[in-house]
C-alpha cells in the first residue's frame, strides 16, 4: 500500500523528527503492507504551530467559503472511494463490500452534510437586545480510533472546518493509510496550508502531546473510556474543552409485541458488523422470558452464518482480548450457543462469531465492552425489569427497541439512559446527533449539534 515517510504539516509532506516507524499490519495475513512515521512531541508542536498561524485566515473565511471547500472535499473522496475501501480493507481487515458500503461511503455522506450545513448555519442570531455570535473555538486536537478509521476523522474534521477551527489529527496507529489519503484529499480539494495537520504517531508520545498543548483549544477524542479519562484529567487541569465519545454496552430491548425474529435477526447483525468493533453495537439483548429459548434458538443460527462473512479483528492484542472476555464468559456460567474462544482459522486474527445465553447483568460479558463479535441475551419478566437491565450499566451509547407498536417503543426509548435508540432497526441519519451518557462520553457527533461542539458563544450587548 502506499504510505507516506513524513508528515502533511502547513499543507506539505515533511520529514519527521524522529526515526522510529510504525508497521502497518493487515489482519487478515499478518504481513506488513506499509510504514509509517512515528511522530514526535516535536512533530506535534510544529503542527500545532501551523495550525494556530492559520487561524485568524480561515476563521474569517466567509461560511460560504468554507462550505466549498467541504463541497470540494466531498467530491475527492467520491472520486477515490474505491482507493479509500481497498485501504481499508488491507489495514483493517474489513470484507470490501462493508469498506465500500460503509467506511467509504458513510464518511462521503458525513462530508457532505457538513457542506451544506456550513452554508446555511445561522453563526449570528438575536436575542432580544444583543447579537449572539458563534465563532469557532480555535485550533482543534482530533484523536481518532481505528474502527471506523475514516469517519471518525471525517466527523472530526468536517464540522470543525466548518466551523472555521483549525485542525491537527493524530490517527490510530493501527490504520493510519487512510488519514494519509485523507490528508492527499483535503491538499486536492484546496484548503489552505495549514488549516488541516497530520501527524502519525503512538496514543502515549504523539496523542499525548497533542492533548496536553498549551495552544490547543480543544480535544476531540473517540476511543477507551479508560483513556477518555485521562484525557478529560489532562484538559480540567488546562480549563480547556473536550468532546468524547468513548466506550458502549448497548441494549437491544425486544418487547413481547415485536417481530421476534426480524429483531434477533437485525440484532444479530449489528452486532458482527465490523468484526464487532462498534462502539454503539447492540451487544446486550433483552428478550422476555416466554420466548426466550425461540430468541437464543434464532440467535445462533444467525451467527453461524457469519463464520466465513465477517472479517478479524485488527490485531493480535485485540484477538487475545476478545478470546479472554469468551473465556471469562464461560467460566462465570454463560451458556455458550455459537462459537467460541477458538480461532476458526490458523493465519489471521480471526475470531468466532459468538452468542451467550443465560447471562444474568451482573456478569462480566454483560457489562464490560468486548470489542468483538459477542452477543449475550438476557432474559427479562417485565418491562420495567428490561429497564433496569438496559439502563445497568456504566455506559450509555446507544441503543434499540423493537416493538409491534411504534408508539409502543417509543415510550421505551424515551426511559432509556442512552444518547441514541433505533426505533424498529432505525436507520443511519448524519444528520442525528451521535453520543453518550454516563462514562459513554462528552459532547455530540454530526449534524448541528457536531458543528456546535467546535463553537463558542459571544454576547454583543447593546
Amino acid at each position: 500500500m502506499k504510505a507516506h515517510d513524513g508528515m502533511y504539516i502547513d499543507g506539505a509532506w515533511r520529514p519527521a523528527t524522529g526515526g522510529e516507524v510504525i508497521e502497518v499490519v493487515n489482519p487478515v495475513d499478518e504481513q506488513v503492507i506499509g510504514r509509517v512515521p512515528a511522530g514526535t512531541a516535536d512533530d506535534i508542536d510544529t503542527a500545532v504551530r501551523a495550525a494556530r498561524a492559520a487561524l485568524p485566515a480561515w476563521a474569517a473565511t466567509p461560511p460560504a467559503e468554507r462550505a466549498a471547500r467541504l463541497a470540494a472535499l466531498r467530491d475527492v473522496l467520491v472520486a477515490r472511494k474505491d482507493e479509500i475501501a481497498e485501504t481499508v480493507t488491507a489495514e483493517l481487515g474489513s470484507p470490501l463490500q462493508f469498506s465500500r458500503y460503509v467506511h467509504a461511503a458513510v464518511p462521503i455522506a458525513v462530508a457532505g452534510s457538513y457542506a451544506e450545513l456550513a452554508a446555511a448555519y445561522a453563526f449570528e442570531e438575536k436575542a432580544g437586545t444583543s447579537i449572539v455570535h458563534l465563532e469557532p473555538v480555535g485550533v482543534v486536537g482530533a484523536i481518532t480510533p481505528w474502527n471506523y478509521p475514516l469517519h471518525q476523522v471525517v466527523a472530526k474534521v468536517a464540522p470543525a472546518l466548518a466551523a472555521g477551527c483549525t485542525v491537527v489529527l493524530k490517527p490510530a496507529e493501527d490504520t493510519p493509510l487512510v488519514a494519509q489519503l485523507f490528508a492527499e484529499a483535503v491538499h486536492e480539494a484546496g484548503v489552505p496550508a495549514g488549516v488541516f495537520n497530520l501527524v502519525t504517531g503512538h496514543g502515549p508520545v504523539a496523542g499525548q502531546a497533542l492533548a496536553e498543548h498549551p495552544d490547543v483549544d480543544l480535544v476531540s477524542f473517540t476511543g477507551s473510556t479508560a483513556v477518555g479519562r485521562r484525557i478529560g484529567a489532562t484538559a480540567g487541569a488546562a480549563v480547556k474543552r473536550v468532546a468524547l465519545e468513548l466506550g458502549g454496552k448497548s441494549a437491544n430491548v425486544i418487547l413481547p409485541s415485536a417481530d421476534l425474529a426480524k429483531a434477533v435477526n437485525v440484532g444479530v447483525a449489528n452486532v458482527m458488523s465490523n468484526s464487532g468493533q462498534t462502539c454503539s453495537a447492540w451487544t446486550r439483548m433483552l428478550v422476555h422470558r416466554d420466548r426466550y429459548e425461540e430468541a437464543v434458538a434464532l440467535a445462533a443460527t444467525a451467527a453461524a452464518k457469519y463464520g466465513e462473512r465477517i472479517g478479524p479483528v485488527v490485531n493480535a492484542k485485540q484477538q487475545a482480548r476478545v478470546r479472554g472476555y469468551i473465556e471469562k464468559g464461560v467460566a462465570e456460567g454463560a451458556r455458550l450457543v455459537a462459537g467460541g474462544p477458538q480461532s476458526p482459522r490458523e493465519q489471521g486474527y480471526f475470531v468466532s462469531p459468538t452468542v451467550f445465553a443465560d447471562v444474568t447483568p451482573e456478569m462480566t460479558v454483560a457489562q464490560e465492552e468486548i470489542f468483538g463479535p459477542v452477543l449475550s441475551i438476557l432474559p427479562y419478566d417485565d418491562e420495567e425489569d428490561a429497564l433496569r437491565i438496559a439502563n445497568g450499566t456504566v455506559y450509555g451509547l446507544a441503543g434499540a427497541v423493537w416493538a409491534g407498536d411504534e408508539a409502543e417503543a417509543v415510550a421505551f426509548a424515551r426511559r432509556m439512559e442512552t444518547g441514541q435508540v433505533d426505533i424498529n432497526g432505525g436507520r443511519f441519519n448524519p444528520l442525528a446527533p451521535f453520543g453518550g451518557y454516563k462514562q459513554s462520553g462528552v459532547g455530540r457527533e454530526l449534524g448541528t449539534h457536531g458543528l456546535a461542539e467546535y463553537l463558542q458563544t459571544k454576547s454583543l450587548q447593546f
